[in-house]
């Protein structure tokens, strides 16, 4: 077989071309791959006991998109406008089933989310153009043709890394918020707003507090004839939750408690000569 100067000529050319066309890939593959991983990872939502197989059916889920896809899944998802309605919030679930969600969101301005808008749709095309279409816009049996492409190979490999960088810092900005939201829920102001029920300002949702279901507990071991003595019911919590005080909720006792809380009927009788609080549940 005989090679002409000409062909001879754009070998070299054509290979630098295949090796900076393969490095465009890599890189998209690499973008494609974080993307996903955002897409997946930035979003949990559903009852306790399923949020593993819902967290892994994401993956899954994320794992067949294809570029475009996952763009459009992105935007309005993890990068936001400045006060968007939350349109993708679940139904509120069964009242008996324990569900968590989180999310980590990017909040820009109206004007600064058409940006990455835009350049998310190019970078769709760029891929598109380089996957399916290079060969066709560019003439490679020609050394003008060889340089032509090489140029247009470079300036994508330059698009395609600051899209990588962008979306890089995007996903640091997720993991940091998500290390935060770790760190909240495992600190003492989130187990007191769950599990008692008070806020970080110190106001208490009374129908969340821990100090009302140990009064209930302690009223269905005490009472008598439908009541508790309020003073009992104090030592036997003080035994049992001695963490659910009075002080805990803002109240100097166990009668201002079972007061303020309002999910309980408060009643005065004479016991030995002397005056004592006794309650029972509300009726619903």
């Amino acid at each position: 077989m005989t090679i002409s100067p000409t062909t001879d000529a754009l070998q070299p050319q054509q290979r630098d071309i295949q090796r900076s066309l393969g490095r465009c890939l890599l890189r998209l593959q690499q973008y494609e791959r974080l993307m996903k991983a955002i897409v997946a990872h930035h979003e949990l939502s559903g009852p306790a006991h399923s949020l593993e197989a819902i967290r892994l059916a994401r993956i899954e889920d994320a794992a067949t998109k294809t570029l475009g896809a996952l763009v459009g899944q992105l935007l309005g998802s993890y990068v936001v406008i400045d006060g968007a309605g939350d349109e993708g919030r679940d139904a509120d679930p069964p009242g008996d089933v324990v569900s968590l969600r989180t999310r980590a969101q990017l909040s820009l301005s109206a004007q600064d989310y058409a940006t990455p808008q835009a350049d998310l749709k190019d970078l769709v095309s760029l891929r598109n153009t380089l996957v399916h279409h290079f060969i066709d816009q560019h003439d490679l049996w020609t050394v003008d043709g060889c340089r032509a492409a090489q140029d247009s190979l470079d300036s994508a490999y330059t698009r395609i890394d600051q899209h990588f960088e962008q979306l890089r810092g995007w996903a640091e900005h997720m993991d940091q918020a998500r290390r935060l939201a770790a760190e909240f829920v495992q600190s003492e102001v989130f187990h007191d707003l769950v599990v008692n029920g008070i806020a970080p300002d110190g106001s208490v949702d009374w129908s969340a507090a821990g100090i009302v279901r140990a009064l209930r507990e302690a009223f269905a071991q005490l009472a008598i004839e439908g009541w508790a003595p309020v003073a009992a019911a104090g030592r036997w919590i003080a035994e049992h939750y001695p963490d659910q005080l009075p002080p805990k909720y803002g109240c100097s006792s166990w009668r201002q408690a079972v007061h303020e809380c309002r999910r309980f009927e408060l009643r005065y009788r004479e016991v030995d000569g002397q005056r004592a609080a006794w309650y029972r549940p509300r009726e619903v």
